[in-house]
């Protein structure tokens, strides 16, 4: 027979994992997420002098409740830049990042995975991802340098181990991430040259842009 203090070892056991796995899975209404903020943030097209948006499928592979919406900006240049954003709960979110997803398709790391810091309009500071991947065929070379970062507030942040750090953030129901897709020039040598002043620019102003969505 199982002795008193087991017994209320055990179901202190039981009952913390049902709470952390209905907070995890949005399971209890006091964890239900701001429908109003997130369908904001996924209206959100970032204005950038003549860059014009369209939206675009999106093929990224996404977890269960999970929702993406990409965006693709053409400027009178030439320059393109894909943005996807993403929401759902954190479990989801956190997981297949780029370094795992490109790879995963077909493309070769160029440049490793490192991090960026930008200083938005307003104060804060925003860490992403960012890394380089190719992709050859018999007729060229498609080179991209994405940016990815993860918020639960506007302020970007880019941890060590996202999983495991959003994963104790049980009163945050949605976890938004970003990613910034920028064509790099074909060369054959295994070089990442520095993206021009209106790339940086754009870049910066996605993130500035989405962050400022949460004050609204």
């Amino acid at each position: 027979m199982m002795k008193p203090l087991a017994y209320l070892s055990v179901l202190a056991l039981v009952v913390c994992g049902a709470l952390v796995n209905g907070a995890v899975t949005q399971r209890w209404t006091v964890f239900e997420p701001n429908a109003e903020l997130t369908a904001r943030l996924h209206a959100t097209a970032v204005r950038f002098e003549d860059w014009q948006p369209s939206e675009v499928p999106t093929d990224m592979p996404l977890n269960e409740r999970s929702t993406a919406t990409s965006r693709r900006y053409l400027a009178p240049s030439g320059r393109v830049a894909v943005v996807s954003f993403i929401s759902g709960i954190p479990g989801s979110v956190a997981t297949h990042t780029p370094d795992v997803c490109y790879p995963g398709s077909g493309y070769k790391v160029v440049r490793g995975m490192r991090k960026e810091n930008f200083a938005l309009p307003d104060g804060r500071a925003c860490v992403a991802y960012v890394a380089d991947f190719e992709k050859k065929t018999q007729t060229k070379a498609d080179r991209v340098r994405v940016r990815w970062a993860w918020t639960t507030d506007g302020a970007w942040i880019a941890p060590e181990r996202p999983r495991w750090q959003f994963a104790g953030q049980f009163r945050t129901p949605v976890l938004y991430k970003v990613y910034v897709a920028t064509p790099l020039p074909e060369t054959d040598a295994d070089e990442s040259p520095e993206d021009d002043a209106a790339t940086k620019a754009f870049v910066a102003a996605t993130w500035a842009q989405y962050s400022a969505a949460f004050g609204r």
